[in-house]
């Protein structure tokens, strides 16, 4: 089960295309998070939302809230995702235990063992205060995480 509106996000530590360990609990009493789950680098699908996302970076990243986009690829496979695809915010690895953060979010497949796409704002005190899961071939609206982030920070607990 996915974590609901109110309740403690599940907190993680992954490494990032660069190797760099992040962990969604250093954000705690800082930032928000914006934690977009996704089934493959090198797809079409999630090659578009992700292209979406550095476009509207602006209005998706500030001061106030991060974004961190989740699959169960390699740390190598997203660095060379990245690199191709111009992405400069992170590309998280949920490779090894596969897919453990996928799961406890409740949108790792079982049969296939990749991400739904299955997005999460998470306050700054932990909390999700907005989320969206669709199938593996149904692509997110990305004003729909703009609307969501705006909201957050016009007092919506944030």
């Amino acid at each position: 089960m996915s974590p609901s509106v109110g309740e403690d996000a599940p907190d993680f530590e992954l490494m990032d295309q660069h190797g760099q360990t992040v962990r969604l609990s250093d954000l705690r009493g800082h930032k928000a998070a914006l934690v977009v789950f996704y089934p493959w680098a090198f797809t079409g699908v999630c090659g578009g939302e992700l292209h979406a996302m550095q476009a509207e970076l602006d209005e998706l990243v500030s001061e106030q809230v991060a974004l961190f986009t989740v699959s169960t690829d390699s740390m190598y496979a997203l660095r060379t995702f990245a690199d191709q695809e111009g992405f400069t915010f992170p590309l998280l690895s949920d490779f090894w235990p596969h897919g453990a953060v996928a799961q406890a979010y409740g949108v790792l497949h079982p049969e296939i063992g990749v991400a739904l796409r299955g997005t999460f704002l998470v306050d700054r005190d932990g909390v999700v205060r907005w989320s969206v899961v669709n199938g593996i071939s149904d692509a997110r609206d990305i004003s729909a995480y703009k609307d969501a982030v705006a909201a957050l920070g016009s007092g919506v607990r944030g």
